[in-house]
């Protein structure tokens, strides 16, 4: 997938204030300080898309860019983050789960994970969750260039280890380093080959068996059930 372009949409306090659901979006979240900010200017290619800060925590609203007019890269608040009061901790996670279980137009959740750190228990929770409300999700192991390869596999072995009862089929794992611009041609591949399927479905939508426009295109997916309290 090449990006042609990297706009900013806007910052949303909570679900009800983030732009209509008329384009696919796809979404990146991780406990602070996991090298979220740095990744997403490196799939953009373009450095300071999203603000690279050295206080954890420093995202605290949906953040939304639109990528070549066609899908949006969303930048979601951190969990666990140390900085603000614990009202405003509070606030945020609400509004991330309200927006992982409710955002009709969410094709993919891309949950970061620090490779350099065994299995921290607020990530296995917070996998945990998106299993439980089934928000669909992949896993992209960062910052792989700063410990040994032999850390970083054990500390991911280790994480699958604590997961794994949870799936039939785990979830697909990635591998990135933003400092030494490794895994963006592989996350870019994901987003492209959901892209792909969702064009293909819409075309099929609007063609009749004769290949002519004729049918209605699908109605809106129902928001997800608010089935459990956020993490």
């Amino acid at each position: 997938m090449h990006i042609s372009s990297a706009i900013f949409a806007g910052s949303a306090p909570t679900l009800d204030l983030c732009p209509d659901e008329s384009l696919p979006e796809f979404a990146f979240i991780g406990r602070s300080n996991v090298g979220k900010s740095s990744l997403l200017n490196l799939l953009a290619g373009k450095e300071g898309l999203a603000r690279v800060s050295p206080t954890p925590g420093f995202t605290k609203m949906i953040n939304i860019f639109t990528i070549n007019q066609t899908w949006r890269l969303v930048d979601l608040p951190g969990y666990g983050f140390a900085e603000g009061a614990k009202k405003d901790s509070a606030r945020f996670n609400q509004a991330v789960a309200h927006y992982l279980r409710r955002r009709t137009n969410l094709c993919l959740v891309f949950a970061l994970v620090d490779s350099g750190l065994p299995p921290q228990d607020l990530d296995v929770e917070f996998v945990e969750w998106l299993t439980r409300n089934a928000v669909p999700f992949v896993l992209v192991f960062t910052k792989t260039d700063k410990e040994p390869p032999a850390v970083v596999q054990a500390n991911m072995a280790a994480f699958m280890a604590r997961i794994a009862g949870w799936f039939e089929q785990p979830p697909a794992v990635f591998t990135c380093s933003a400092t030494e611009d490794r895994g963006r041609q592989d996350l870019l591949g994901v987003i492209d080959e959901a892209m792909t399927a969702i064009q293909a479905e819409a075309k099929k939508n609007w063609l009749g068996s004769d290949g002519q426009p004729g049918r209605k295109p699908p109605a809106p997916a129902k928001p997800r059930p608010d089935r459990a309290r956020p993490w």
